[in-house]
Order: structure tokens, then sequence, then C-alpha cells
């Protein structure tokens, strides 16, 4: 079981802050982890259709999509930051 935190729109379009979910042994990778999520429902497709553009956190801490996850207590994600 892995915990998931959505954050800003990716959190709006799936219409939840987090949840924890039981992930397949194939995703493996950050970038597994969003391909995966896009596959669970109209929602998740809709938030994840850019997945270049989802940053993710393992532990709070960024991470590139070819991140493992392997003993992951915690995975954010969420669109790239703006600034001003």
């Amino acid at each position: 079981m892995v915990k998931l935190v959505y954050f800003a729109w990716v959190r709006e379009r799936i219409g939840k802050g987090e949840e924890e979910i039981e992930l397949p042994a194939d995703v493996r990778t950050a970038g597994d982890l969003i391909a995966h999520l896009a596959t669970l429902g109209e929602e998740y497709e809709n938030a994840l259709q850019f997945p270049e553009a989802i940053r993710v956190a393992i532990n709070q801490e960024h991470v590139e999509h070819d991140e493992p996850i392997a003993g992951a207590r915690e995975i954010g994600l969420f669109p790239p930051m703006t600034g001003g």
C-alpha cells in the first residue's frame, strides 16, 4: 500500500486530495505510476493526460519519472510550479 497525495489542479480533476492504493508489481517507477493511474477512470485520465507535465515527489523529495518507487511511503503528484 502506498499513500498518494494530489496537489493543485491534479487534486481538483481527480476529485480527492489523497488516497492509499495497492500498486501492481509492474509499476516500478514514477512514470509507471502516472501511466497506471491514468487507467483508473476518466477523472484520472483527465488529470494525467499530459504525463510529462506532472511533477512527482517521493517521500517529499522531487524525483524524475524514471526514479524507482520501491519502498515509497508517500508519493505526491502535482502540476509544474508557476512563479511570479
